[in-house]
């Protein structure tokens, strides 16, 4: 049986600097990433790229089938799950959205939000990626890297 190991950091063993970079996770290459290598149109891999683009910034998730199932791997490499709904909370760039599927795609969805937009496979014109999830509007979980800056006092 094979073991995955993580590592899930706490600001007591140090995990962070003053740099509000989570160590071991930096944001800036997984957005720049994700940037890069969005398609123009959805090609139904928004799981995929969301996850490369996670493991540029420095951190392995394992692999799940479906989108939605993405969740578990986001908590055990360091991810918070933020618990206000959109539109209450302010997306920080890093954020990862994970939403259950709806009728004609089970899988659910997952996205980034680079700083002003949500990028899945795809650069999403708004927070929902298509119509169909904005009719239908699944239960879904926002997930957060945790920062922290040193203040001199």
């Amino acid at each position: 049986m094979e073991v995955e190991q993580y590592h899930a950091c706490s600001i007591l063993a140090g995990c962070f600097d003053a740099k509000r970079e989570h160590m071991g996770w930096n944001r800036n290459k997984a957005i720049n990433y994700l940037r890069s290598n969005a398609e123009s149109g959805s090609l139904g891999c928004c799981a995929q790229y969301t996850r490369e683009a996670i493991e540029a910034g420095g951190v392995a998730l394992r692999r799940h089938a479906d989108a939605k199932d993405y969740g578990i791997s986001l908590i055990a490499v360091g991810f918070q799950p933020i618990l206000l709904p959109y539109p209450r909370i302010s997306f920080l760039p890093g954020d990862v959205v994970v939403m259950d599927g709806i009728p004609g795609h089970p899988e659910g969805h997952m996205a980034m939000f680079d700083g002003k937009i949500w990028i899945s496979d795809f650069k999403q014109r708004d927070f929902w990626p298509s119509a169909a999830y904005a009719q239908n509007k699944p239960d879904y979980m926002i997930y957060r890297m945790p920062f922290i800056s040193l203040i001199s006092i």
